[in-house]
């Protein structure tokens, strides 16, 4: 038995498998919203996208009610498949366990994590990693508008703050698919649900204490233009599940003053 769970720990190869790109990214600028899973809005943001060359910069910024901060940038290639280049994670604000800063240079595989630990000091984590090619930091609704929903890729790598950064894998299913309806049209979204692996003697203690990350689900229009229709994740590992959605602008009342 011993012997058994010592294999059941050791760290296996990781198997990276890049997205080939089918959909090329361009110029995006998305309103989004965050709710707790009760419908309540708790922050307010926006998704915006560019092109330059070869690379595809994207930006994605949340402000909460309670003063907290999210963003993201993630700049990543699209040459055959997608790579990424360049990504930073930076929460501030009473919404997070831990404020964190993170970045990654997918090219170099340098990763440094600067945050706040239980006594409020300063620490920096600076780590050199053999980071895979099929990372997936900031670009997951990217990578899942150009897969086939009958044959995803079994996992995708994520570089995951504990804080200490280490790599893990998002193993990838899709249940279905679900129906939603716009101005009372009625579409269907693909379901995929990520699921974390961490791997190693972690990956087999986290169950038996009840640290197991909680799931990630991600909705995807398909068709000839596929589109990120709603997450449901936590934004950091132990914290609330939380709903992200496009919304749509809205306009005062038209009076005829104003037509």
């Amino acid at each position: 038995m011993l012997a058994a769970l010592v294999l059941l720990a050791w760290p296996q190869p990781l198997r990276s498998e890049q997205v080939t790109v089918r959909h090329l990214e361009g110029l995006v600028h998305g309103f989004l919203v965050m709710r707790t899973l009760d419908g309540k809005i708790i922050a307010r943001g926006d998704l915006t996208q560019g092109v330059n060359g070869g690379r595809v910069t994207a930006r994605m910024g949340f402000r909460f009610t309670d003063g907290s901060s999210h963003e993201e940038t993630t700049v990543f290639s699209q040459q055959g498949s997608f790579r990424l280049l360049h990504h930073r994670l930076v929460q501030k604000g009473r919404m997070f366990e831990r404020p964190v800063d993170m970045s990654v240079d997918g090219r170099s595989g340098l990763v440094t994590v600067r945050y706040l630990d239980d006594n409020g000091e300063a620490k920096v984590e600076t780590e050199q990693i053999d980071l895979p090619p099929d990372l997936a930091n900031g670009m997951v609704s990217t990578l899942l508008k150009n897969v086939g929903s009958a044959a995803p890729p079994k996992s995708v790598s994520y570089v995951a703050a504990t804080p200490k950064p280490r790599v893990i894998k998002l193993k990838i299913k899709s249940p279905g698919q679900a129906s939603f309806s716009t101005a009372s049209v009625r579409r269907k979204a693909t379901h995929y649900v990520l699921e974390p692996e961490l791997g190693g003697v972690a990956g087999v203690v986290a169950p038996l204490i009840g640290k197991q990350p909680a799931d990630s689900h991600v909705w995807i229009l398909g068709g000839d233009a596929p589109a990120f229709v709603r997450s449901e994740s936590p934004l950091f590992n132990g914290g609330p599940i939380v709903r992200i959605e496009l919304v749509s602008p809205t306009w005062p009342a038209e009076t005829e003053e104003t037509r």
